[in-house]
């Protein structure tokens, strides 16, 4: 039979009452004729009480118990659901992450998957059973607990569709796909359709709460279709973007449309005039991966960067700061109080159109911005956070509402 991969996410099994909606629509996806691999969050907010809970014991916590802490949660999901299953007349089995063959390099906090060895996966498969899978989690080459990050979950499904070679992955939540901007902040956004693998990966990179950005890597990398639809959704019929969103290789969209608006709210910028090797040094050390790095020189033998960061990738940020005030004292600065703000859409560089275009809209709301960026799918702009909303909103209104819908 042909498999199929999903996920849910943490508010699709945040209590008992929503695990068992989910293991009934399971067993009705089983039902119409297909091997089902599920991947599961952990309920609700436990990510985030954990996390909590570990920084309540200390300040700086270790990132390898860490590890050990988080991946408790999916944990308990991916046991309740498979007995869920079982109470409903199937027949279901969990894996951890380690179990399922997820393989990640030896990072912890944000791991990355560097191979999917499903071969247990797959033996249960053929027995006909249902494998649910813990989400955000897998173990390095080193045998050591790792997690994969914000939104690693869907990395883990992509990732385990890719390796079964499953017919699409769906990602399932409470929202019935990707819309043209977070709803909560502009009420007139939209429901999109169809997206590119480029301007999903994006938009996720932009700070929308979307599909994971090394997820689509892989679904890229492999062909998989991504069908990102509600959990009390039906299950996809012959066109799935007509009550979800399908994420493929190419989107019916004339190039330099802006598909969609996205802002991060917390976003610091590290700049230095001198000792770029050195400080890079301690980023690394640090583990703070940054978003963009521009490298400029300043003349006189003085090399300098600016860097973006975002706060969620800094697990001690307090150390960061007494390091760069202490060890770098008058070479580099760290600014705050800040966010970005992106459009997003193939080809949407092609002229300066839409930079100046975005930049008078910006402009127009009294907005100034501090910074700009762009890529062959997106221009960002760094503004002060207290105008971040305002901003999407402005950008929203300019380029799609008065556009017309994004798809033809």
């Amino acid at each position: 039979m042909p498999i199929v991969v999903q996920k849910y996410g943490g508010s699709s099994v945040a209590d008992v009452d929503r695990i068992r909606q989910v293991a009934a629509r399971i067993m009705r996806t089983k039902a119409a004729g297909y091997d089902v691999a599920v991947v599961v969050s952990a309920m609700g907010d436990t990510t985030d009480e954990l996390l909590s809970l570990a920084k309540r014991v200390s300040v700086n916590p270790d990132r390898r118990e860490l590890d050990m802490l988080l991946s408790a949660g999916e944990r308990i999901s991916m046991a309740l659901l498979s007995m869920s299953i079982r109470e409903l007349g199937g027949d279901a089995i969990s894996f951890t992450g380690s179990q399922s063959g997820i393989i990640t390099n030896d990072r912890h906090v944000d791991a990355r998957i560097i191979e999917v060895r499903p071969f247990r996966v797959q033996d249960e498969l053929g027995r006909g059973r249902v494998v649910v899978i813990a989400g955000y989690q897998g173990v390095s080459y080193r045998r050591e607990v790792t997690t994969l990050g914000r939104g690693g979950s869907d990395t883990t499904a992509v990732a385990m569709a890719a390796a079964l070679g499953a017919e699409y992955c769906e990602i399932c939540s409470d929202v019935d796909g990707v819309y043209t901007a977070d709803p909560r902040v502009v009420p007139a956004a939209r429901r999109i359709g169809t997206l590119s693998y480029e301007e999903t990966q994006e938009l996720a990179e932009a700070g929308a709460k979307v599909l994971n950005a090394q997820a689509v890597e892989f679904a890229k990398e492999q062909r998989i279709a991504i069908y990102a639809r509600a959990t009390a959704s039906a299950l996809p019929g012959a066109d799935p973007s007509s009550d979800g969103t399908v994420v493929r290789q190419h989107a019916p969209r004339i190039p330099g449309t802006v598909a969609g608006v996205a802002s991060e709210r917390d976003v610091l910028v590290i700049q230095a005039r001198d000792r770029v090797d050195d400080l890079l040094e301690l980023l690394d050390a640090r583990g703070v991966s940054g978003k963009q790095l521009h490298s400029a020189a300043f003349g006189h033998g003085c090399d300098g960067f600016t860097m973006i960061v975002s706060r969620e990738n800094l697990h001690d940020e307090g150390r960061l700061r007494d390091d760069l005030a202490g060890r770098f004292t008058g070479v580099a600065s760290l600014t705050d109080g800040l966010g970005a703000v992106s459009v997003v859409g193939a080809g949407i560089n092609a002229t300066y159109a839409n930079v100046r275009r975005g930049t008078a809209l910006l402009k127009e709301q009294g907005i100034p911005a501090v910074g700009m960026a762009t890529s062959s799918f997106r221009i960002t702009w760094l503004i002060a956070r207290a105008r971040l909303d305002d901003a999407v909103r402005g950008l929203h209104a300019g380029f799609i509402e008065r556009s017309g819908p994004p798809v033809p």
